[in-house]
């Protein structure tokens, strides 16, 4: 009798799966194809001077290559701003290492911008308001990147580009992590592919990703973003927040996917998706729910399927329909998986983003996948994170509480 109700249980969970699973892949070929219909696209001509910020603090795997594609970028006139919040930061050598690379070619000027430490807010956002200030007059557009992105030639046209519609209330790109290394390298990339497929043609929807993201000056200083940012701890929740509320879309660009070229151990997975998560508790709390809810129905449908099928076969009972309908999940996530991977590729043109090793682990660690955000999620409940050697306490969206500061040579 026990063994029937498990069955029943796990026919149920299997439905509510296989409901979410087909969902989700719609959602893949929705994301596909809205990438294939952006890159032939074209936008009017609208290339304003621009400032970019470059926040940083300490040094990122492939900082001086990093640096120096945004360096190089296909733009007529534009100025790098690199903040950072103390002087003696080891990025700053390796940006001026990068500069002088570029001395003698018509390039951007480059200018420093020491914000020190913060009081009463996040590192980043405390950097990044400081920076603001110090803009260029003449500067129209506003955009930003972080330091462990590599965007193409064509990211900052790319990008500004759609803010020729003055409805626009943002554009942005996303990160893809090609990963560099070991299993948790890869995991932490399909861990993070499932938020970027959420991006798409719904502007209603979007998301700003600080990492890549362009805004008009007009509607940054407008809408007072910079004072939002007071006693926050992540910029582009907030950014993101401020634009949904004052009713103004953001436009995802699809040839501003930007990669991250990252080696990663499990223990700076873990750290990296759990501060994931407690942010996004911390400021979009319905997203969170979400994430924990969804994450939950899976594991308990697939994981507790995988438990019922193994734990009949050795009672000699049947288990071919169980069998089946994992099978299902199983493809379901595969397809999603496959689409959303050969889509990024049109845009991502890395030799180890084609490789068969990353093809493997997107259609087989989907799972895994949703595990860790199962238990991202459940560790979220706490709010206090570390980033980037700074440990913060996220006592609400607006109030942001620095517990310890720590100075290293290289922090992640």
């Amino acid at each position: 009798m026990f063994s029937l109700a498990l069955l029943l249980l796990f026919y149920f969970l299997a439905a509510i799966v296989i409901w979410l699973g087909l969902s989700s892949l719609r959602g893949g070929l929705r994301f596909a194809r809205h990438l294939q219909a952006e890159l032939t696209r074209g936008y009017p001509e609208f290339t304003p001077f621009v400032t970019v910020f470059v926040p940083c603090r300490g040094v990122d795997d492939g900082l001086r290559e990093n640096f120096a594609a945004i360096f190089a970028q296909d733009y007529p006139a534009f100025e790098i701003i690199v903040v950072s919040d103390r002087a003696d930061d080891p990025a700053l050598a390796v940006v001026a290492e990068a500069c002088r690379s570029f001395e003698k070619q018509n390039s951007p000027s480059v200018r420093v911008v020491i914000a020190g430490a913060a009081s009463d807010s996040g590192q980043k956002v405390h950097n990044l308001r400081v920076a603001a200030g110090e803009a260029d007059p003449q500067s129209a557009v506003f955009a930003f990147v972080d330091t462990d992105a590599r965007p193409s030639p064509h990211w900052l046209r790319s990008l500004v580009a759609p803010l020729s519609d003055e409805s626009i209330g943002a554009a942005t790109g996303y990160r893809w992590f090609v990963a560099r290394g070991g299993t948790a390298a890869h995991l932490r990339s399909v861990w993070n592919a499932s938020i970027a497929s959420a991006l798409g043609a719904q502007s209603g929807k979007n998301f700003c990703w600080g990492g890549s993201t362009a805004i008009r000056r007009e509607t940054f200083e407008r809408f007072k973003v910079a004072e939002h940012w007071r006693g926050t701890v992540s910029d582009d929740f907030t950014l993101t927040r401020v634009l949904h509320e004052a009713a103004l879309p953001i436009k995802f660009v699809s040839q501003c996917l930007t990669p991250s070229f990252e080696n990663c151990s499990f223990h700076e997975l873990i750290e990296f998706t759990t501060r994931q998560l407690r942010i996004t508790r911390a400021y979009a709390p319905h997203l969170w729910k979400a994430v924990l809810t969804g994450s939950l129905l899976f594991v308990l449908g697939f994981f507790g399927g995988i438990a019922l099928v193994v734990s009949r076969a050795l009672m000699g009972l049947s288990f071919a329909t169980p069998l089946i309908l994992l099978l299902v999940i199983f493809a379901l996530g595969v397809m999603k998986s496959y689409l959303r991977l050969r889509a990024v590729r049109l845009v991502i043109a890395d030799r180890g983003l084609h490789s068969g090793t990353t093809t493997l682990a997107h259609l087989t660690l989907w799972p895994l996948a949703s595990l860790l955000f199962l238990c991202n999620a459940l560790a979220a409940i706490s709010r206090r994170i570390t980033w980037r050697g700074i440990t913060y306490e996220l006592k609400s969206p607006t109030e942001t509480v620095i517990i310890r500061r720590e100075l290293q040579n290289r922090e992640r």
